[in-house]
């Protein structure tokens, strides 16, 4: 399994960073066999597989039980966990006490957490000298859409795009050992990536990142509808999985399944009743 040291040195020799994120046992499977370097268990499975409408609904008990699934799916690979919405913005103690629980029992090697608040800084330097790894998360920060004003591009101006290189900065000397860069000019994450010794994971942050990240059902077109313009799709589920699952209606219906390819017989038909 990698750690944070082999990142650091990937970034050092320019060896790009893969990250996909994944919900369950399943999807963990796929991605440990695919050779990704690390699993992300996002709180974006709210909207995903949960059906929330925001990942302002999920709650720590989901990231743990998720968590716990990709972990059995994925035993060899480094798994970051997503800090959900409001459990790291009460007092630092109470946000240390949810941290320890979430890196515990999900027995994750880091987890991340959005924005950098004083009191999120704070956080990641309590917990990172206590030996929880942090990866930090900047640009469009999902937690505080509706404080963003939506799903749209960040860092799109100067001021903005000076704050967010100031931000980064200010995580990396907090202790966090990676940050990804969610939807911001292509040209910030450049500027970002080559001013800082930790490594970026971008998500539509463009190319000039250390990493990649995207997400399990997005890359598969699986189950979800229209897409963000940074995913590039490499199956699509939606439809083949569909039309699978009308051949086996279909087969059901015309008696076409089962056969008897598909059947049990008995070895000894003495003992059946007599007719």
């Amino acid at each position: 399994m990698l750690n944070v040291v082999d990142f650091q040195r990937m970034k050092q020799k320019k060896e790009k960073i893969t990250m996909i994120t994944a919900y369950d046992y399943p999807s963990a499977k796929h991605v440990e066999e695919s050779g990704t370097d690390i699993i992300l268990v996002g709180d974006s499975l709210g909207m995903v597989v949960l059906g929330y409408s925001s990942t302002t609904q999920v709650t720590l008990t989901d990231m743990i039980h998720h968590a716990k699934a990709v972990r059995r799916g994925a035993k060899e690979t480094f798994i970051v966990v997503d800090m959900p919405f409001m459990s790291y913005h009460a007092s630092l103690e109470q946000s240390i006490i949810n941290a320890t629980k979430l890196f515990q029992e999900t027995d994750a090697q880091a987890i991340k957490l959005e924005g950098a608040s004083e009191e999120t800084l704070a956080l990641i330097k309590q917990v990172t000298a206590g030996g929880i790894p942090v990866v930090g998360h900047l640009g469009l920060t999902p937690q505080t859409v509706n404080v963003l004003g939506g799903y749209r591009v960040q860092a799109n101006d100067e001021e903005a795009s000076q704050k967010l290189l100031e931000d980064t900065k200010r995580l990396e000397e907090a202790g966090a050992v990676a940050i990804v860069l969610e939807c911001i000019p292509k040209e910030i994450g450049q500027v970002v990536t080559d001013e800082l010794h930790i490594p970026t994971i971008g998500i539509g942050a463009g190319a000039d990142c250390d990493g990649q990240v995207l997400v399990y059902h997005d890359l598969l077109q699986y189950g979800v509808g229209k897409l963000p313009k940074f995913v590039k799709t490499y199956a699509n589920f939606n439809l083949y999985g569909t039309q699978a699952l009308q051949n086996y209606v279909k087969d059901v219906q015309t008696g076409q399944f089962p056969q008897e390819d598909h059947t049990y017989t008995m070895k000894r038909k003495s003992i059946l009743p007599k007719a």
